[in-house]
């Protein structure tokens, strides 16, 4: 992205993106606690890009400091969440900002019937794997039936989560890249439910459009 971090840019809402997700979790009845993670010396930047009146709602705001990986600062939220005994955990891209309070309250109710849950979004191109790079050849052709994309909020039981981030945290030979593969890994098979177009994540400028 270049210049100011992208879950700190402005929206044509005039929120920032990270406020944009936020606020939509806040607007969710069932969720009571958030927990963002920032690096570190970023907090104040992080507390000035949510709107003050958040601050001022019954539900608690909690700040903590990331991990050199995605999978190690969602660990440090996780374990910031212990306190609270919470039943169950909602995992958030900070950099997706369109995510709709419709979707959280699905992935909430489906995550209690299942037990882990994630949005999935339908392949449209017809995806190939492949052995290499983007001149290597193709070894399986998938069909877009079986394949999606995966999105977040992923929502699963807390205390097996946390569990499994436990295990994962000492498999240092291997890299996970979300938390329904940590879930799948070491606890069990993960339900999905329909995506939504509208809620992409920014990794260009041009995404902030």
């Amino acid at each position: 992205m270049g210049g100011i971090k992208k879950e700190f840019q402005l929206l044509k809402n005039n929120l920032t993106v990270l406020g944009s997700a936020v606020s939509a979790f806040f607007a969710a009845a069932s969720v009571k606690i958030i927990v963002i993670v920032v690096p570190k010396d970023a907090e104040a930047a992080a507390r000035s890009a949510l709107a003050p009146e958040l601050f001022s709602s019954d539900k608690k705001i909690i700040f903590v400091i990331g991990g050199e990986t995605r999978r190690a600062s969602v660990y440090n939220a996780l374990c910031a969440l212990a306190p609270f005994n919470p039943c169950y955990v909602l995992i958030h891209d900070g950099a997706r900002p369109w995510v709709s309070v419709p979707l959280i309250e699905n992935i909430i109710g489906a995550v209690k019937k299942h037990g882990a849950v994630i949005p999935l979004l339908p392949v449209t191109d017809t995806p190939k794997e492949i052995d290499g790079g983007a001149e290597g050849f193709i070894i399986s052709h998938l069909k877009r039936a079986n394949v999606g994309f995966a999105q977040t909020p992923q929502a699963f039981k807390y205390p097996e989560i946390l569990q499994a981030h436990e295990k994962a945290a000492n498999k240092t030979d291997e890299e996970f890249t979300d938390d329904a593969e940590i879930w799948g890994r070491f606890i069990g098979q993960v339900a999905v439910i329909p995506g939504e177009q509208d809620n992409k994540k920014i990794t260009f400028p041009e995404d902030l459009n």
